[in-house]
Order: structure tokens, then sequence, then C-alpha cells
């Protein structure tokens, strides 16, 4: 499958460095590749999680579109919000 960023999820990646947390494409390719938890609460985007470090996670918001995820934009939460609701 191919990964497409959204102009919003390129954005994002400034934003969080501004605030003082790194979190590369890669990291957020990985959490769509190989999420610890599948949040589908929001059909039809989805919500792939993994941990971050040991009080956050990373959670990004995609949708499938063909043979496309379309990430549409991500975040870190504290695991103690988030935790592991639904596993991948």
């Amino acid at each position: 499958m191919t990964i497409v960023f959204t102009k919003h999820a390129r954005a994002k990646f400034a934003v969080l460095r501004r605030h003082g947390i790194r979190v590369t494409e890669e990291m957020v390719i990985r959490a769509v590749e190989r999420p610890e938890a599948v949040d589908h609460a929001r059909a039809p985007l989805r919500i792939a999680q993994t941990t971050l470090d040991a009080a956050h996670v990373l959670r990004v918001i995609y949708r499938t579109a063909g043979r496309r995820r379309i990430i549409i934009t991500f975040y870190p939460g504290r695991i103690t919000q988030y935790g592991n609701r639904t596993t991948a």
C-alpha cells in the first residue's frame, strides 16, 4: 500500500516540533503499518496507535482509498487517556 500525507499532516510535523515534540515521517508510517491498536469508532476513518515513550502514544488518523492510505493528521496523547483501546 502507498502512504500519502495530506497538506495538513505535512504541516503537523512543524507544529509539533515548535512545541518540542519530535515525530518523524517514519514514526507515523510505522504506526499505520504496524499499529499496537486501531480504533474504528469513526469509520471510515481509522485511528492507528503506537507507543511513543513510557507516558505517551502516537495516534494517526487516516483513511483508505483503493490501495492508498491517506494520513489526515496525527498527534501525541497520554497513555493514561488512550491506553490500548482496540487491538490491531
